[in-house]
């Protein structure tokens, strides 16, 4: 599944960009940008248009903040929502337990390492050392552990993580582009590449968004990512 990022600082920026779709349904991110600037009603306006929402907030917080949040958020209908891993197990627990006896809860994943993070600012800034797959999956571990769906990685940390946690843990991966450059991300793949690797979503932002034709971009890279 892609995944597209909606990064826009506007409500009407979104909906005149989302508008270009009018026969396809959209899987979409709303992030910090976008849901900051515009609040939960933007949800609601993507969710009338037909489209899944993963609302990329990461949280990270006490235990007790984040699972106050997620009731918060467990109202507004989304797909998939996230936390941060490096809050704890405890975190991730209390992030679960806002979600008991809903119907149809959302996905609840946790960002491991954001795909901008290099081994060296991983080893001389958070202080952790080693690969930076070791702490990815690491991260994955205690997601698992939790009791969530599944985590945000690299494409390129996908096999590492269904070895540890099993093929039905959630993938989802940022960091992709049509040709494998980078720009601030640094871990990155290619859209079939990420197929080979396993993972169950891409996100894609600016080489949709950004694009010329949108909707002709979307449907290479969904056709490259499905091996249509």
């Amino acid at each position: 599944m892609v995944i597209v990022a909606l990064d826009f600082e506007s409500k009407e920026k979104a909906l005149e960009f989302l508008s270009q779709f009018k026969n396809e349904s959209l899987y979409v991110k709303c992030g910090m940008e976008l849901f900051y600037s515009e609040g939960p009603s933007i949800i609601s306006e993507i969710k009338k248009l037909g489209h899944k929402v993963f609302l990329d907030l990461k949280l990270h917080d006490i235990p007790n903040t984040v699972k106050s949040a997620m009731k918060r958020l467990a109202t507004l209908g989304v797909d998939i929502v996230n936390v941060h891993a490096a809050g704890g197990v405890k975190m991730m627990k209390a992030a679960m337990e806002a979600f008991e006896g809903m119907e149809n809860r959302p996905k609840v994943i946790a960002v491991t390492q954001l795909t901008s993070t290099s081994k060296e600012q991983m080893n001389d800034e958070q202080g952790i050392p080693g690969e930076v797959i070791d702490s990815v999956v690491r991260y994955a571990k205690c997601a698992k552990e939790a009791g969530l769906d599944g985590v945000v990685c690299s494409p390129l940390e996908v096999r590492a993580i269904k070895e540890a946690c099993g093929e039905e843990f959630v993938t989802v991966t940022p960091g992709i582009r049509p040709q494998a450059v980078s720009d601030d991300q640094v871990r990155v793949t290619t859209p079939a590449q990420a197929r080979e690797l396993g993972t169950n979503y891409i996100v894609v932002g600016r080489p949709i968004t950004r694009a010329t034709s949108p909707v002709e971009a979307y449907l290479s890279i969904r056709k490259d990512f499905m091996g249509e």
